[in-house]
């Protein structure tokens, strides 16, 4: 079947062992059609007229869709716009993006894909941290650029990979003392059953005991999971000054519910790193949600120019648009950064744009001044504390140019360029 620009192309979906493409397009590349290179040529070999591909690999669907959609249409307004100003080096981009419908064999089969046979130029891709870690090998082998633009546990290190989200360093070092000298010494710790969970949970743990607090119980659950009543049982029993939550998904958001109707939402209060992310303010009510506190690198709620002129262009765009989180306006942040770096290295060659990302390149979006850090490849930027109220955020702290790694976590690809480790810390 031929393809051309104006085509929206799809591969049954009815398992997941099934193919699920979708070119997206931005308006600027109406007319023409693309044509296929050989699998043997190289970006360098197309011609001037030959839209940059730029890849996409986010869950559409599934336990973590609603945190997806808005990070796809980030890069969507971002194509729309560096097209509008004429493209990069001449060229336009266009959008090569697969439902990975969160399902991790199916982000395995898409990564390939998207690697080897489409060729994109970069990805930005992954949700939870066992997506990235599932998809990371196979970029790094087939030397494909990859920008993981999610908030998560911290420690990756690989040359072939930026990460533009927040760590631990920057939003739960400033969460749990805050959350602390409010309500109380005494913790419980809830989180999610995978890589992300576990090691913010242990985050949480160093974070409080630096603090002068004690950890009474830290407890771990499946992203199916939805039946939390055995576990609010013992946090009752337990009486802690506060939960900290780590919980992933939307399942998780049981648990919110679960707790304001146990009646226990006015006496032990909530801090969480991931409330939010699949638009738990729209799915739950004020009652149940009120009062929550969560530390992001992103609010919709920010009110800078950029912030503004960024939710006000996706609105517009992509009207009933989910809530607009750090998902989102790190995606958008990592796409501009790619682009920024694919002009000063005027190429898009792999090692020339990473060297470019590598000397510092700065972007102004809508979070504030995001810098790439040389030594760990994540980015020094701000950071928030915000109190849910009334279904939306206020932000009660804002923490400028946050570095991104803890001495406790150490990454440094200036001394060791070819490390392609997750460092882990140790309680």
């Amino acid at each position: 079947m031929s393809k051309n620009r104006t085509d929206l192309t799809t591969r049954g979906a009815a398992s997941g062992s099934v193919t699920r493409r979708t070119f997206l397009r931005s308006t600027a590349l109406a007319a023409g059609g693309l044509i296929a290179a050989p699998a043997i040529m190289r970006h360098a070999a197309l011609g001037s007229d030959d839209p940059i591909l730029i890849g996409s690999l986010h869950d559409q669907s599934g336990a973590v869709g609603t945190s997806g959609v808005p990070m796809v249409r980030a890069l969507e307004l971002g194509i729309e716009e560096v097209n509008a100003a004429g493209g990069v080096l001449g060229r336009p981009l266009k959008l090569v993006h697969y439902d990975t419908q969160s399902n991790i064999q199916l982000y395995t089969q898409y990564a390939q894909q998207i690697a080897l046979k489409d060729k994109v130029a970069v990805v930005h891709g992954g949700i939870t941290s066992a997506s990235r870690e599932a998809i990371r090998p196979v970029f790094g082998r087939y030397k494909t650029l990859y920008f993981y633009n999610t908030l998560y546990e911290g420690g990756v290190c690989d040359r072939n990979v930026f990460s533009t989200g927040t760590t631990p360093a920057q939003t739960v070092e400033k969460l749990v003392p805050y959350a602390l000298e409010r309500w109380g010494k005494k913790v419980y710790i809830l989180a999610a059953d995978y890589n992300y969970g576990q090691i913010t949970a242990k985050w949480m743990e160093k974070y409080t005991k630096d603090n002068g607090g004690e950890v009474l119980s830290v407890d771990f659950f499946p992203l199916d999971v939805t039946n939390f009543g055995s576990t609010i049982s013992k946090i009752q029993q337990a009486k802690p000054d506060v939960v900290f939550s780590a919980l992933v998904g939307g399942n998780h958001t049981a648990f919110y519910r679960q707790w304001a109707a146990a009646g226990l939402k006015g006496s032990i209060p909530i801090a969480s790193t991931t409330f939010g992310l699949v638009n738990e303010l729209a799915a739950l009510e004020a009652s149940e949600s009120d009062g929550i506190i969560s530390g992001y690198g992103y609010y919709e709620e920010l009110t800078t120019p950029a912030s503004t002129k960024f939710t006000g262009a996706l609105k517009e765009k992509f009207p009933g648009i989910p809530y607009i989180s750090e998902l989102a306006a790190c995606t958008y942040e990592g796409f501009h950064l790619w682009v920024e770096a694919a002009k000063k290295a005027q190429s898009i060659d792999r090692m020339k744009v990473t060297e470019a990302l590598e000397s510092g390149m700065s972007f102004d979006g809508p979070t504030g001044t995001v810098t790439i850090d040389h030594k760990t490849h994540h980015t020094v930027r701000n950071a928030f504390l915000a109190e849910a109220k009334e279904k939306l955020w206020s932000v009660v702290g804002s923490y400028p140019d946050q570095p991104p790694a803890d001495t406790a976590a150490v990454c440094d690809l200036i001394a060791n360029p070819r490390d392609t480790k997750q460092y882990v810390i140790s309680l």
